[in-house]
């Protein structure tokens, strides 16, 4: 079992900029790829960002590519999304989640944390 506490979440302007974390504990975090995925109201649930266990490789939404950036640090049992030129459309409320493999497929993600909201004003 991975126990995953995402934090970071928050109000900003458009333009602005937030960090996110994920916070890991349980069965061993840097084994596992990572990824982010946010869920607006009344939308399903969408991938953002993926990195695999070693940080080595990545993948990004191409919503957000060249203005989100994955990260992890193992030695913490930690992840981040550094989230930079924000728009209202980016409004959701995000998860990190944790997946034997690195890929963009909800479904293959087996632990999910509760989510930290991000409201990005106009």
């Amino acid at each position: 079992q991975v126990q995953l506490v995402e934090s970071g979440g928050g109000l900003v302007q458009a333009g602005g900029s937030l960090r996110l974390s994920c916070a890991a504990s349980g069965r061993t975090f840097s084994s596992l790829a990572m990824g982010w995925f946010r869920q607006a109201p009344g939308k399903e649930r969408e991938f953002v960002a993926a990195i695999n266990w070693s940080g080595g490789g990545t993948y990004y939404a191409d919503s957000v590519k060249g203005r989100f950036t994955i990260s992890r640090d193992n030695a913490k049992s930690a992840g981040y999304l550094q989230m930079n030129s924000l728009k209202p459309e980016d409004t959701a409320n995000y998860y990190c989640a944790c997946a034997a493999r690195l890929n963009r497929i909800r479904s293959e993600y087996a632990y999910w944390g509760q989510g930290t909201q991000v409201t990005v004003s106009s």
